[in-house]
């Protein structure tokens, strides 16, 4: 048997062994890459609003408030709601006295809706709240207290 190099050189080409590369195919392919941010929203403090009630001075009382702080994800709309307190009655604020069947109504109000700047830049409550004279002038003396629950929503 005689080897036939011109033969195997042929067949070497046309198997593409030999650098023939137009005979090899390349392909791509995309990869999507996504994410979705959650809206999210966090108090990072409660607040607080104190009344001193002297009957004595009279006139309608402003709360000294320690405002509540929150974040909400950067562009996300929030709104804010409240319970009313524990004392509520008819939809009317009030807060009541530590041993007494006695309560004086107070009004609580807040901006409830915005845009979320993120949880680096938090923003704080503006949180207003009085008494009208007429509600305390006759009150017995003693501390009131009442406790108003805020719920944010993104």
């Amino acid at each position: 048997m005689k080897f036939n190099k011109l033969g195997f050189l042929g067949a070497l080409c046309a198997a593409g062994l030999l650098g023939n590369t137009s005979a090899l195919a390349a392909d791509t392919a995309n990869v999507a890459v996504s994410a979705t941010v959650v809206g999210t929203c966090k108090f990072n403090n409660g607040g607080a609003a104190a009344f001193i009630l002297d009957p004595s001075v009279g006139g309608n009382v402003a709360a000294t408030v320690t405002q509540p702080q929150f974040w909400c994800t950067k562009g996300a709309t929030y709104s804010i709601s409240d319970n009313d307190g524990l004392n509520a009655l008819a939809g009317a604020q009030r807060m009541k006295h530590a041993s007494l069947a006695e309560y004086i109504p107070y009004s609580f109000s807040y901006t409830a809706g915005g845009t979320g700047t993120g949880p680096s830049t938090p923003i704080t409550m503006n949180i207003t709240s009085s008494v009208v004279a007429a509600d305390y002038l006759n009150a017995s003396a003693g501390s009131y207290a009442d406790t108003v629950i805020l719920s944010i929503t993104p």
